[in-house]
């Protein structure tokens, strides 16, 4: 659901053009103020705006909305005991699985670069995550000892794994390798 923003602050620092204030306001009058672009908020006319619903500002006259349009969240789903089956061996697609627990804190490191993996590989990569605590049947199961651990599978069977907190670029080139 998107709202209606009244009042924009903007910091000196970024660019903008030195006013007496830090806040502009939107309204229906032709002065505008240029925005940079940005990828989670887009000007839009109320003219535009899409739907059934007629936006209008307070006054009644046209204007324009800041509208905050969400990035597609990708997840790394959880998988446990009863999900392992469907979700990873029997998975068409090559499959990312990060073994990890809560208390770790080098799986806390790399837990962002699992997620930008599974948003760049969308449609090439199914990613999941094991929490060796709630699952140790399918850590024991994989040989794992330690935590962070990767495994990539395809076709059901274990492929690579890459053991400890990696950079990114690491993670890829096992990846590419199975793609």
């Amino acid at each position: 659901m998107a709202r209606v923003l009244e009042t924009l602050t903007v910091p000196r620092t970024s660019g903008f053009p030195i006013v007496s204030s830090a806040i502009y306001r939107i309204s229906a009058r032709r002065s505008f103020v240029n925005l940079p672009e940005s990828r989670g908020l887009k000007i839009q006319s109320l003219s535009d705006a899409s739907g059934s619903v007629s936006l209008r500002s307070r006054s009644g006259r046209r204007g324009a909305l800041i509208v905050c349009q969400a990035q597609e969240a990708v997840q790394v789903l959880p998988v446990n005991d009863a999900t392992w089956q469907s979700l990873v061996l029997e998975s068409k697609l090559p499959v990312l699985v990060e073994f990890w627990a809560p208390w770790c804190g080098p799986c806390r490191m790399i837990q962002p670069i699992i997620d930008e993996l599974a948003k760049e590989y969308t449609g090439k990569l199914s990613c999941f995550k094991v929490n060796t605590d709630d699952s140790p049947t399918i850590a024991s199961q994989y040989g794992i000892r330690s935590i962070p651990t990767v495994i990539i599978f395809k076709d059901g069977e274990k492929k690579d794994a890459v053991i400890g907190a990696v950079p990114k670029s690491t993670l890829c080139t096992s990846i590419e390798k199975f793609l």
